[in-house]
């Protein structure tokens, strides 16, 4: 009590309400108390330092094993997650390549069925004369063994020679077709590049679609070609397509024009004829080669300038050169 702390200390009382109203009664006579919520708590075995912190070591334990567990089950998750996505892909690719095959396979076979370009008819020569290659060294060799004569080595020759010769002549069939396809192709599409839309680039990056008088032109012309070159029409509907076809190249006077309109007006007489189809084919294919020149000049379509390989231009300088 004599020390200074003890004589100098500041001593504070503070009051707190709880959130719960506690208090406790001693049973006396007089008062009833209330019994029937409470609980009986009995102290238990005693609970010694060692027990504790045995305790604490198999928790620790069963936690570390679950742990365990859980990283070991979510690595065997990832692994077999990775080995199904490896095998996935593997199938994919092995689908593609196969694909790919079938397709490489299918695209060789129509090359040699149906050919078109120079490569695929030097395909075809190149494989002809290693198979007439195999087949007279195969009769030669047979003759040299005894198991064919002179006479029958020579009857196989020609008769290879005739195979041959037939091969041959159906690749010239193949490139004759294969040439008119080319040719129709190409027509359509210089015919569907003339009669596009203008591409005009924007500020913004974009592209806006225009349509110009010339280009519309070109459409206009194109659907006319394409209206002759229409097979199986009734007459009428023919003599409509002539008639729009005249009044388009009468717009203009020269030789080709004049020449079209001859045409039209022969085969609009021998429609009125009533002759039949076949007969009319050679005229009709020679109305469509004047119209298409008559489609590619630039003074009856602007828009043909820019597919000519030389400017028209240049070829009247040498043609006036040419006749001075």
């Amino acid at each position: 009590m004599n020390h200074r702390e003890v004589q100098t200390y500041q001593y504070a009382t503070q009051e707190t309400i709880m959130t719960r109203e506690f208090s406790s009664q001693t049973p006396v006579p007089g008062i009833v108390i209330e019994t029937r919520n409470d609980k009986i708590i009995e102290a238990k075995a005693y609970f010694t330092s060692e027990m504790w912190m045995k305790q604490r070591e198999v928790t620790t334990l069963y936690i570390q094993r679950m742990t365990r567990g859980w990283l070991a089950r979510r690595e065997a998750a990832r692994a077999r997650k990775e080995r199904d996505h490896d095998s996935e892909e593997n199938a994919r690719k092995q689908e593609e390549l196969r694909k790919k095959d079938e397709e490489e396979h299918k695209r060789e076979i129509e090359r040699r069925m149906h050919p078109k370009t120079t490569e695929d008819f030097e395909i075809l020569r190149n494989e002809l004369d290693a198979w007439r290659e195999t087949e007279t060294k195969k009769i030669k060799d047979a003759g040299k063994n005894g198991e064919l004569t002179p006479e029958e080595v020579q009857k196989a020759l020609h008769q290879l020679l005739l195979k041959e010769t037939k091969l041959l002549q159906t690749i010239d069939r193949l490139k004759n077709t294969a040439s008119t396809i080319n040719r129709e192709d190409r027509i359509e599409n210089m015919l569907q590049a003339m009669s596009a839309a203008k591409m005009w680039k924007r500020t913004d990056g974009r592209f806006t679609e225009v349509v110009t008088p010339l280009t519309t032109r070109a459409k206009e012309l194109m659907d006319l070609y394409h209206g002759l070159k229409m097979p199986f029409l009734s007459i009428d509907d023919r003599l409509d397509i002539l008639l729009h076809v005249k009044w388009t190249v009468n717009e203009f006077d020269c030789n080709l024009t004049r020449e079209v309109v001859d045409l039209i007006d022969r085969e609009a007489d021998m429609l009125n004829r009533g002759r039949p189809e076949k007969s009319l084919e050679g005229l009709r294919k020679r109305l469509c080669n004047l119209f298409l020149q008559f489609v590619e000049t630039v003074e009856f379509n602007p828009e043909a300038a820019r597919f000519q390989k030389v400017p028209r231009k240049m070829l009247q300088e040498a043609q006036t050169n040419f006749n001075e």
